[in-house]
Formats: structure tokens, sequence, C-alpha cells
């Protein structure tokens, strides 16, 4: 594969857009340790080790379907899920007190003990965040890495995100409130329908597409990143009002 020009577009964190990445660096083992060691740090009930089990269980079935062939380019697809998840670790992780998570994340960190919030709603912010903005500069990262377009990347892409979709429909099976405690009238039913994953999908290709595009231009690139941000962690903050 040629390798693509590189270009500069601070982000708040993960690894910055004019930097090389390492195509060898970490394994999908070492973000699955990564998360194994977060989990073990944190209360079962807190918001963050919520959306970590769901990420463990997502993370755990791309590295098995990677080793059982699933993915033709699975080199592509490790590339893709590793630089996905650093994202993630890196905005929850403890930061340095200058550094600030990105805003699609700040909902989560604010009200991951809130009392009022419900176990459901922790994943879905947590997923809303990662696919919405992540997703999108993890595709960057990886054609950086690679040397391709994303064109090249989008088999993998569509199946992580079947994948998630799959998954989601199980989360929301095993954390929504049974019968006897939620009614169609309840907020949480209302707040959390709205939503979609598959949406979210499509409009994350989509920006990750534009970024590309706009690699040549910094400024612009920066600015797009920073408003894609800024409009996923506001719908964050809605998918956390305290029920």
């Amino acid at each position: 594969m040629p390798q693509t020009e590189q270009f500069t577009a601070p982000v708040e964190t993960g690894v910055p857009w004019g930097v090389d990445v390492d195509t060898v660096g970490p394994s999908v083992d070492d973000v699955l340790a990564r998360m194994h060691a977060l989990d073990a740090t944190l209360p079962p009930f807190d918001g963050v080790a919520v959306f970590n089990r769901v990420y463990l269980a997502v993370t755990r079935e791309v590295d098995r379907r990677i080793e059982t062939g699933r993915f033709p380019d699975a080199r592509a697809a490790v590339t893709l899920d590793v630089r996905f998840a650093q994202r993630y670790l890196d905005a929850v992780d403890p930061l340095p007190s200058d550094r600030r998570p990105p805003a699609c994340w700040r909902p989560l960190l604010q009200f991951r003990r809130h009392p009022g919030v419900r176990p459901l709603q922790f994943a879905v912010a947590g997923i809303n965040a990662h696919i919405g903005h992540d997703l999108a500069l993890a595709v960057v990262d990886a054609c950086r890495s690679l040397g391709c377009e994303p064109a090249e990347l989008e088999d993998e892409f569509e199946r992580v995100g079947d994948l998630l979709v799959s998954l989601e429909e199980r989360i929301r099976e095993e954390l929504m409130p049974g019968p006897d405690l939620l009614q169609i009238a309840d907020p949480l039913t209302h707040l959390l329908g709205s939503w979609s994953l598959e949406r979210a999908r499509d409009a994350t290709w989509t920006a990750a597409r534009a970024l590309w595009a706009l690699r040549r231009l910094p400024d612009v690139a920066e600015e797009f990143t920073e408003r894609l941000d800024t409009a996923v962690g506001f719908a964050g903050r809605m998918m956390l009002t305290p029920m």
C-alpha cells in the first residue's frame, strides 16, 4: 500500500495525528489487559465500570473472530481495533492534571457515581462517546498506520459495527429494568429509544471520510474534530439525565 502524507491536528487524548504510529505496537491482548486492570480498580456500579464490562465483551469477541479468520484482513482489523480501544482507555485512565478528557467522555466521568443514573444509561452513553467520536478518529489513526485509504478499511469497519449492534441489543436486554419496573411512560424508554447505534455508526463513517479528506487542511480538521466531540458530548449528557 502506498504511504500517505502526514498532517497535524491536535487532539486532547490518544495519538496525535502528526506523529507516526508504530504498526507493530500494542496488540489486542495488550488492550484487554488494560481493560481488565481498569475493571479491577473500579466499584461494580461505577459508570465507567459498567461501560468497561460491555467493552471487554466486545473486544474479546473481536479478538475471537480475528483468530478464527472472520476478518479477511487480520492486520487491518487488529490495527483498527487497537487504535479504537486506545482512545477509550486514554480518555478514562487517570489523566495528568493539565489535560482534560475529550468532551464526549466528560458526562460519563462526571455522572459515573450519580445514584439517579441507571446502568443502561452508563452503557449507552459510553457507546455513544466511543462510536460517535473515537471510532472516526481511530479510522484515521489506522489509515495512517497502514498507509491506506478509509475505503480499504470499510469491510473491517462494517464487521466491527455489526458486532456492536448485536451486542447493543443484548446489553439493552440485560440492563433494561424488567417489565414490572419499567412502564411505557418511563422516561428511560423515551430517552434511550431516541438513539440508534446503527445511525451513529453511519454518521461515524461519514465523519471519518471527512476527516481524511481534510488531512491537508489541519486547521479545518481540528475544528471539525472539536465540533464532533462537542456534539457527541452533548448527546451523552442528555443520555445521563438522572431518572
